[in-house]
């Protein structure tokens, strides 16, 4: 293992599950380990509550909902979590990371572009996604769909955990413009729409959950309270060396949310891949007033650190829905 600082490839992540420092209550999928981060799973139970909460110092997750939770769901039948609500599911797998190592969830694309807000609790946490040096214990999940009401289960997969040893300086900041142009210019979201299963690929319809966007001169009036699906203006490309994360802009900018699910592989967009050309795709929600969105307005920032070594494998590289892509709804939904 690297001694390196920098963020963990899957071999690392694999050597940290073959030495106990993650585990699971099942056995772990072959797929989950993604070339710089780790698919986290919903264990067994969630709770409907009545507010978003953080332990906080000295405190746990369990002792906390005990205080809010409304009732309780089995998902191992599988469970419909209605939009508006908030929920906190148990997640499957277990931390006992070694001295200094950390971690940061984020959901993946495919959770982010069906507008459902995810979020990692670990005992005695002060923030939410950080997940502290050495931090030993279970992981949690804030689930809280805003535009569709969905379906999950048992194994169900939203949000992901991108480990990191030390403080790794970052390497780049690159800001994102977004793409208004061409026939579509994007998505937005019905707003009484059907219930999403999300472990079903291609399997809705998109045009029961979605309205297409033409492009006017080059503008898009956001309204309040809408959820929209954008397309960057430049391709995005990760080198084998380096993850990203896309992260919000500074609010003086303007008064709107861009990208739920910010975590971009190494290998994403690359010719070594076969992603040339790859766009990232963008969650946009707007504030408390409409925003006229302009073509090429800076949207987004793409945050690169480095990786302690080259992974074993990149991003796209064994298939993958979003490799290649341009503006494209998420792997639930049949081709538009």
């Amino acid at each position: 293992m690297s001694a390196s600082p920098g963020i963990l490839p899957c071999q690392e992540i694999e050597a940290l599950v073959a030495n106990g420092a993650i585990t699971a209550a099942t056995p772990f999928a072959p797929d989950q380990v993604q070339p710089a981060s780790l698919d986290l799973r919903l264990g067994g139970r969630a709770w409907r509550v009545r507010a978003s909460f953080l332990p906080g110092l000295g405190r746990t997750v369990a002792t906390r909902l005990a205080d809010v939770s409304m009732h309780q769901l089995d998902l191992s039948g599988g469970a419909v979590l209605e939009k508006g609500c908030v929920y906190i599911a148990e997640v499957q797998e277990r931390l006992a990371l070694p001295p200094g190592v950390s971690a940061r969830a984020n959901p993946p694309s495919s959770t982010g572009r069906v507008d459902v807000f995810v979020r990692l609790l670990t005992d005695h946490g002060p923030v939410f996604d950080d997940v502290q040096e050495g931090y030993s214990g279970p992981l949690y999940a804030e689930i809280a769909p805003q535009t569709f009401s969905v379906l999950v289960r048992s194994g169900t997969r939203l949000n992901q955990l991108r480990l990191k040893r030390g403080r790794p300086e970052i390497s780049a900041s690159v800001d994102v413009g977004v793409d208004l142009t061409g026939e579509l210019a994007g998505f937005r979201a019905r707003r009484h729409a059907g219930v999403v299963d999300l472990d079903k690929e291609d399997g809705h319809d998109p045009h029961d959950f979605w309205e297409p966007l033409e492009p006017r001169r080059g503008e898009l009036l956001l309204d309040p309270g809408e959820f929209y699906i954008l397309a960057s203006k430049q391709p995005v490309e990760i080198p084998a060396l380096e993850a990203a994360e896309m992260t919000p802009i500074d609010p003086s900018v303007g008064e709107f949310r861009v990208h739920y699910a910010g975590f971009f592989d190494p290998g994403f967009g690359t010719q070594e891949a076969g992603g040339v050309g790859s766009r990232g795709v963008l969650e946009v929600r707007s504030h408390e007033t409409p925003f006229l969105l302009e073509d090429g307005q800076t949207v987004a920032r793409l945050v690169y650190e480095p990786l302690t070594q080259r992974p074993t494998r990149l991003y796209g590289q064994d298939g993958s829905h979003y490799q290649r892509q341009g503006l494209k709804l998420s792997k639930h939904f049949k081709p538009w």
